[in-house]
């Protein structure tokens, strides 16, 4: 298993040990909806269901937030909405009101959420004791605040905060675009989106184009800042940064893959982790050091 998406946090307090961690969060599981609820939340395990809430490998954590939700949508509602306010409308004489009809509508939901199909999904969060990282797989900041509120919410002594850099990473991917020149170990690929400063500026996007543009030269010259840029790290992982830096699209190479494949003997869950960690493990540094290290 590989993470997708990075986002990626210091940890500034943590006081568990692995036996500690898997007892509170077992505290915490997740249960299924019951009859009106819309969506539940609680720890599940990052494997299979029935396997530990840990997963451990060496000194690297891997817990799983399970999100339970009820599949109800809008178009549903109103179907049924209309088809009751029919019925009354028949009854009385006269169709209900704005104030009836929401009652009407909120009736409905309450009849149909304990027959609605549940869905589960996952967020893995990925904790590093030794180093002091917890790397989310979250594509976007609300499921990875989400993790974070849960894992307040479980562990006392626990705290976390988004890394930050002295370099944003927006200035820097604008300064190695326009000097057609990435940090040791990176490589720019061809992917890239350019932004005006300010909330109705205009956006230029790239894909899988040529950047050594003087078309582009012309964006950077005009003021457009680089806020996303497709890279490759040490030519084992491709990655798109954002301007918040969130690490998006990961995507181990064949360097990465033909290590796996030797290692295909072992429990592929495990071997993906290993791997994946380790590699991580020097990958963030890199990143962090590219953009004049951490504050």
């Amino acid at each position: 298993m590989w993470f997708k998406n990075l986002t990626l946090y210091r940890l500034t307090k943590w006081e568990e040990t692995p036996a500690s961690l898997a007892e509170k969060l077992a505290k915490r599981a997740l249960q299924s909806c019951s009859g009106l609820d819309m969506q539940r939340v609680g720890w599940v395990s990052p494997k299979v269901e029935g396997e530990p809430l840990v997963h451990q490998l060496g000194s690297q954590l891997l817990v799983s937030l399970g999100i339970e939700k009820k599949l109800l949508p809008a178009t549903v509602i109103n179907q049924f909405t209309k088809l009751r306010a029919a019925e009354i409308e028949e009854q009385q004489g006269y169709k209900p009101g704005r104030k009836e009809m929401k009652e009407i509508k909120e009736a409905m939901v309450d009849e149909l959420l304990p027959r609605a199909f549940a869905i589960r999904s996952k967020v893995y969060a990925w904790i590093d004791p030794v180093d002091g990282w917890m790397v989310i797989d979250a594509a976007n900041l609300a499921k990875a605040d989400e993790m974070v509120t849960q894992l307040v919410k479980t562990l006392e002594g626990f705290s976390v905060s988004l890394i930050k850099t002295k370099l944003s990473p927006s200035v820097a991917m604008t300064t190695w675009l326009g000097a057609k020149e990435a940090p040791a170990s990176f490589t720019v690929d061809q992917d890239c989106e350019l932004r005006e400063k300010g909330e109705s500026g205009s956006t230029v996007r790239y894909v899988k184009h040529a950047l050594e543009l003087d078309e582009i030269s012309k964006h950077l010259k005009a003021g457009k800042e680089v806020t996303k840029m497709a890279m490759t790290w040490n030519d084992k992982i491709s990655f798109v940064m954002h301007e918040n830096l969130q690490l998006k699209r990961i995507v181990p190479l064949d360097l990465i893959k033909d290590q796996a494949d030797v290692n295909s003997e072992d429990d592929s869950f495990d071997t993906d982790f290993a791997i994946m960690t380790g590699e991580l493990k020097k990958l963030i540094p890199s990143v962090v050091d590219a953009l004049g290290g951490d504050v």
